[in-house]
């Protein structure tokens, strides 16, 4: 159980207490669905089930009961050392820099802000690009921290997890396609898609979505930018395969719609990552607890309505 998560920890604490995953997830202020992928992320872990679940009825198995009492001890010692660092964090002061690939720019730098509230002394600084380019810094030891979505195998890393990140497929409002209530997988192979570039992660994923479902949709146009990219679906230049946590503002104007296609939203992970031989000064362990602690509420407050799991 190496890897599993302190959040993970405390989100299993509190359904245990309430024996309700919605209402975990109203104290959580979290979405029930990032619930119970937290729960099944750490079953998973496990290797064997914590809950018992009958229709919208919730108990502990015996593994469960057995493993609510470690928890609650982990969890009382976190709280204890969390206690006893707050006199330090008055002197936390520095600088250190953050990268994240140029999908994660549309909500990293809100969050960012959230951490300099509560730690005005730090100074950071933000660099901006595609996956590729971001290995390349992190190899480089140019980034103390990178936010990004498929943690990188080229280099040794250690990368957490901390929200859930969907991709979907969208179109204009007066798009063919978007007239359906529901689009057949298929369908998609007669659009033409206009695509991220070659090394962007949103990219990777769009393929291998496609090739695991032996479809291969022609492409229009490939493109570096998120924006323009928007731009010329709204246009009508095509559809195009985007993170949702790129499409706050479209969607809330009705310029674009998410089709609903079979096996979509395709939900990957958020990540916050830093190289393994790389010690973290004081400021970047700060951030990365900060962003494991608060990334995911962040998330779901922030794109909940638009339907993030």
């Amino acid at each position: 159980m190496r890897n599993v998560t302190v959040r993970q920890l405390r989100v299993f604490a509190t359904v245990a207490k309430r024996m309700s995953f919605a209402r975990a997830a109203e104290e959580l202020h979290l979405t029930p669905p990032a619930v119970s992928m937290q729960i099944r992320e750490l079953e998973e872990q496990v290797t064997l089930p914590l809950f018992d679940r009958t229709g919208r009825t919730v108990s502990l198995t015996v593994t469960g009961e057995y493993f609510l009492v470690y928890v609650r001890r982990v969890l009382a010692t976190l709280r204890d050392a969390e206690d006893a660092i707050a006199n330090f964090r008055g002197l936390e002061a520095g600088r250190l820099t953050v990268g994240m690939v140029s999908t994660a720019q549309y909500y990293v730098p809100l969050l960012l802000a959230r951490f300099r509230r509560e730690h005005p002394r730090i100074e950071i600084r933000i660099t901006v690009g595609n996956r590729e380019s971001l290995v390349q810094q992190l190899q480089r030891n140019e980034v103390d921290l990178a936010v990004m979505g498929r943690p990188p195998r080229e280099i040794a890393t250690r990368a957490e997890p901390f929200g859930a990140h969907p991709l979907v497929v969208i179109a204009a409002p007066d798009h063919p396609l978007a007239a359906l209530d529901h689009v057949p997988l298929a369908a998609l192979a007669a659009h033409a898609f206009i695509v991220r570039e070659p090394g962007s992660g949103t990219r990777a994923a769009m393929e291998h979505f496609f090739r695991d479902h032996r479809i291969d949709p022609p492409i229009a146009m490939e493109l570096e930018s998120n924006d323009t990219i928007k731009q010329a679906v709204i246009a009508g230049m095509g559809i195009s395969f985007l993170s949702l946590h790129t499409l706050g503002l479209e969607l809330g104007a009705g310029l674009l719609k998410v089709l609903d296609v079979d096996d979509l939203p395709l939900v990957r992970r958020w990540h916050v990552v830093h190289t393994q031989s790389k010690m973290l000064s004081p400021p970047a362990e700060a951030l990365r607890y900060f962003i494991l602690e608060e990334g995911e509420r962040f998330l779901a407050e922030r794109f909940g309505a638009l339907g993030v799991p």
